[in-house]
């Protein structure tokens, strides 16, 4: 039977603060933004650059990585430390970035397609471990950066370049991904609420350890109006669940909610034929993440009704990173970091 250590260490966490009051004017850089007009990302970038503020650290102790796509441009035009990695890889190279600089504030952005085709393994293992990460996933159901084929997350029956008949593939539920992955902190926003973007973000940024944002991002070249029922005023009240911890789960209307099932599954219903009693309360720090899967399961991703957007879950999990370091420190204190030794022990061999 395998021996386990209770590795219950404390944050080592310590991000400088800075020295002077900021704006959002001090995170823009002289950079022209190279978006194609319109582009959902002007929206995201304008929310980011007003919010990093609110966080009052010292912009040199602030990194954001990028993989490869239209969302990736996104360090550019951040007046702080940035790197544009390679596909797929930004949740890898930031999680080393975190681990061995706890005194940086990591900040992931990365697309339907960067994060969940070629980057899903990095993605959802760094999600696991839970590393001091705030990953951006911007989602517009389509390639946008190589010109119109279908992601991972279009809709079956998808006409695009790639897919003149129509998508064949089940697309990934971002939200479902993260949750089946265990993420301490999942959430979905939509790019043009600014309100509800930002305060999803300022969610995020307060979290310890990985903390996933499903930001719903309209790309109006190749795959226009793909989340337009959200943001239309006169439908999104009937189609959105605004979840709030504590709160029960209904559109925003509140003419329909969430309830529990005998068979322990859930389903909408409405709130004048069960009782708002009947409504499901929303548990956003509830460790058991199943019930917050089943609540992103409730979507239609063909009609797009019955979408809940807000954190799923926010739960308390040491981070990698910090237990890491402490990890590290222990060893150092008790004379068990000796490299050379490691190396060159008992379970060496010469070969002439």
């Amino acid at each position: 039977m395998s021996e386990t250590v209770d590795l219950g260490f404390p944050s080592l966490r310590l991000v400088p603060k800075a020295t002077e009051k900021q704006s959002a004017k001090d995170f823009k850089t002289d950079q022209e933004v190279r978006w194609c007009p319109g582009c959902g990302d002007y929206a995201i970038l304008a929310a980011v650059q007003s919010f990093m503020p609110e966080l009052g650290l010292a912009r040199e102790n602030v990194v954001w990585v990028s993989g490869i796509g239209c969302s990736s441009r996104f360090p550019y035009y951040m007046n702080t430390y940035g790197l544009h990695s390679i596909h797929g890889r930004a949740p890898a190279i930031a999680s080393g970035l975190a681990m061995t600089r706890p005194d940086l504030s990591v900040w992931v952005v990365t697309g339907d397609g960067d994060a969940l085709s070629i980057g899903g393994n990095h993605l959802i293992h760094a999600l696991r471990r839970n590393v001091n990460l705030k990953i951006l996933l911007f989602n517009n159901r389509i390639y946008g950066l190589t010109k119109g084929q279908y992601s991972p997350t279009s809709e079956v029956g998808k006409v695009t370049k790639s897919t003149p008949m129509g998508s064949l593939d089940h697309p990934f539920n971002p939200v479902s991904l993260a949750l089946g992955a265990e993420a301490s902190f999942v959430a979905r926003t939509i790019d043009s609420d600014r309100k509800h973007l930002t305060e999803t973000l300022r969610q995020a940024a307060l979290h310890e350890g990985t903390a996933l944002v499903e930001i719903y991002q309209n790309c109006n070249i190749f795959n226009d109006g793909a989340w337009d029922p959200l943001k239309d005023s006169d439908h999104r009240d009937n189609l959105t669940f605004r979840l709030q911890h504590g709160e029960p789960i209904t559109l925003v209307d509140g003419t329909r909610g969430v309830i529990r099932t005998a068979d322990g599954s859930l389903e909408v219903a409405d709130v004048a034929t069960v009782g708002l009693d009947a409504i499901l309360l929303h548990d956003a720090h509830n460790q058991d993440p199943s019930v917050a899967f089943a609540l992103s399961r409730i979507s239609d991703p063909m009609t797009l009704a019955n979408t809940p957007i807000g954190v799923f879950r926010d739960v308390k999990r040491p981070s990698y990173d910090s237990t890491f370091q402490a990890q590290m420190a222990l060893a150092q204190e008790g004379g068990r970091g000796d490299l050379a030794s490691l190396l060159a022990g008992n379970d060496t061999w010469t070969i002439s």
